[in-house]
């Protein structure tokens, strides 16, 4: 008597005799004899799998949590089957030995910034050692590397006094910039009101200059009549004033008294 089993697809079958492997047989309609016989399926499909909350230790003594994806697929049924009691779990640990390893050699901030370089690292750590199972890992990722909760915290607080630092080194450079461009100004208003004060002194001193020029000019180019004209007016002023006395030398009574003018002025100072 013969029983029937059904293969399905993407599955293999192990024909076990008397509880001993004896072939295998593929996808499809396969005989085998009930009670001496039994076929065991294995599936040869791709399977996801996630390992979540696997704690590691980074080379400076700090907890991270991980959490791994990977896929992997059966390659030998009979190495999957019989030659490990649990192919998958070995391979499980396989993966998080050589994940320990690799973010065991980084520092907490490495290991955060580095999660492609340690998939590609943990793809070829693991290579094709999971062939011993008869699996083949076809993908692995670190889906997340998350420190643990008192580091968490330590870290935020350092990244507000950063953040802090940060602010008030820019407040400082900004008053510090203010406080220059403010005495820029002020040195600026008072080299130009100097400049200024300057230039009006100078200008002063050219006018006066000028004057002082033109008067020597003026005085040089005179003759005596106009001296003797500036003396008449002189005379003339004294003529209309409360001055009684007049000193003169001899020299020049005798000049001014030919004059008409100057004598009759004189003549009127001494009747007074």
């Amino acid at each position: 008597m013969f029983g029937l089993k059904v293969v399905r697809q993407n599955h293999v079958g192990l024909v076990e005799t008397l509880g001993k492997y004896s072939r295998q047989v593929s996808a499809g309609l396969n005989f085998y004899i009930p009670v001496f016989q039994k076929i065991r399926i294995v599936d040869l499909a791709m399977i996801p799998l996630s390992l979540q909350g696997y704690s590691v230790i980074t080379k400076d003594n700090a907890e991270v949590q991980t959490t791994v994806t990977l896929n992997y697929h059966v390659t030998n049924a009979r190495k999957f089957e019989y030659e490990n009691s649990n192919s998958v779990e070995s391979m499980i640990q396989l993966v998080r030995g050589h994940l320990r390893d690799i973010i065991g050699k980084l520092d907490l901030n490495e290991a955060l910034g580095s999660t492609s370089k340690i998939n590609a690292d943990l793809a070829t750590a693991i290579g094709d050692l999971t062939d011993t199972y008869g699996i083949k890992v076809d993908r692995v990722n670190i889906d997340e590397l998350k420190p643990s909760a008192s580091i968490t915290e330590s870290m935020e607080k350092q990244i507000r006094a950063d953040r802090e630092k940060t602010a008030a080194i820019s407040k400082a450079n900004g008053d510090a910039r203010s406080i220059e461009i403010e005495t820029k100004a002020k040195n600026e208003a008072t080299v130009s009101t100097a400049k200024a004060e300057a230039a009006a002194t100078i200008a002063r001193a050219d006018a006066k200059a000028y004057e002082i020029k033109k008067l020597n000019e003026m005085l040089s180019s005179a003759d005596n009549k106009y001296f003797t004209a500036q003396q008449i007016q002189a005379f003339a002023a004294l003529a209309g004033s409360n001055t009684n006395t007049v000193v003169m030398d001899q020299a020049s009574i005798g000049k001014y008294s030919e004059i008409p003018v100057t004598a009759q002025v004189m003549n009127q100072m001494t009747k007074k």
